[in-house]
């Protein structure tokens, strides 16, 4: 789970875009334990803006023993959630390397018996 992106969300669902600390610490527990779904979803938009840091970029603020998302952080998950995906990567998947016959060092035969 990306913890920024989730206080984003979350704060978004609140009327004013403000939560105390207990209702955020609350809901992220919530989140945290729904499943792979949120985390997987939280891990992706997050990785559509690296470096994302919601504090230094002005998208939270910390007010009167909660946090606030303001307009610029409304804008920007409203971005990140718009924004395409990057095309995957395609990588080539070598076919399993077979494995070369052993070469053993025995006597000739001819014949069916051993020249040696």
């Amino acid at each position: 789970m990306n913890f920024q992106v989730t206080v984003l969300k979350i704060l978004l669902s609140y009327p004013d875009g403000f939560a105390r600390m207990a209702e955020l610490k609350r809901d992220m527990a919530i989140l945290a334990t729904s499943g792979r779904d949120w985390a997987e979803r939280t891990k992706s938009l997050a990785a559509r803006v690296p470096n994302l840091d919601i504090f230094s970029q002005e998208l939270v603020e910390r007010m009167n023993g909660g946090w606030r998302i303001t307009e610029k952080g409304r804008a920007f998950l409203n971005f990140m959630e718009t924004r395409p995906m990057a095309a995957p990567v395609e990588t080539e998947v070598a076919a399993p390397e077979q494995p070369k016959p052993m070469k053993r060092n025995l006597p000739p035969v001819e014949a069916g018996r051993l020249t040696a």
